[in-house]
């Protein structure tokens, strides 16, 4: 793993979020990777309910002032970043007053799904994408956590494949288990189009949580299990699609994480 560039993606990292599941294991992996001499730079939303002062988020100037084009608006992209504290990492944050400001994080007080998440999925994607090219910081792997990042692949594989920044990365996306019903809305297609991604959109007619999984799995290079209780469509889509995956109990392992990830880019 040494000097090996690890871009993660997540919607959720501690300490700068609640300790979820998925935010506790976007950190583990991520300091195991660097333990083993690897190099990260996690990327997250910057949500509303994130203290700036206390985590010390400076906004970074020559990487801001970006607009991403989402359904045919401009929307400003903002880039600040931060140091977890006694570890060797810097986390990027993915800004927005329209999408990112209000201190939900992907539900309401209800439970329910945000309206326009799938705008807010879209205007994350893009912003990460823009501002790795931005830095010129070439990734190895790039490791994907949840659901939220589940149009990542999708826009490498169909826009970005070409790119000399990404031609060579290889992606792996972390699974985790089910974690809402209904769906995001169905205009979310009709926006990916307007990028210019073309086909394997009724992957995704129904925007739901199993279809979004089963979109990231098919454009994935490889997928880690990363909860004991994965949903049985997971378990089909990894064996539709012929995908190389990581057990869950196998997951927690250093030695058999760092090697699987390794075994994706020799």
């Amino acid at each position: 793993m040494k000097d090996k560039k690890i871009l993660v993606i997540s919607s959720e990292v501690v300490p700068y979020l609640p300790q979820t599941e998925k935010a506790v294991n976007s950190f583990s992996v991520s300091k195991k990777i660097n333990v083993n001499g690897g190099m990260t730079r996690i990327f997250m939303p910057k949500y509303g309910m994130i203290n700036e002062r206390r985590h010390q988020l400076h906004e970074v100037i020559r990487l801001s002032g970006m607009n991403m084009i989402i359904n045919d608006l401009y929307m400003p992209l903002i880039i600040k970043v931060a140091s977890i504290p006694k570890e060797r990492m810097q986390v990027y944050f993915i800004d927005n007053e329209e999408y990112f400001k209000r201190k939900e994080l992907l539900f309401d007080k209800d439970e329910k799904l945000l309206k326009d998440n799938d705008e807010r999925m879209i205007f994350f994607t893009k912003g990460v994408i823009e501002t790795v090219k931005k830095l010129n910081w070439t990734p190895d792997i790039i490791h994907l956590h949840g659901w939220f990042a589940s149009l990542f692949p999708l826009y490498l594989k169909k826009l970005y494949s070409d790119d000399p920044v990404f031609d060579k990365s290889k992606i792996v996306s972390s699974i985790y288990s089910k974690s809402f019903d209904g769906g995001l809305s169905k205009d979310i297609t009709e926006k990916i189009e307007f990028d210019g991604v073309e086909g394997d959109l009724e992957l995704i007619s129904e925007p739901n949580f199993e279809s979004l999984t089963d979109l990231m799995i098919k454009f994935s290079d490889s997928v880690i299990l990363s909860s004991d209780n994965i949903d049985e469509s997971t378990s089909s889509s990894i064996k539709k699609h012929s995908k190389d995956f990581l057990e869950f109990k196998d997951s927690s392992d250093e030695e058999k994480l760092i090697d699987f990830l390794l075994k994706n880019i020799e």
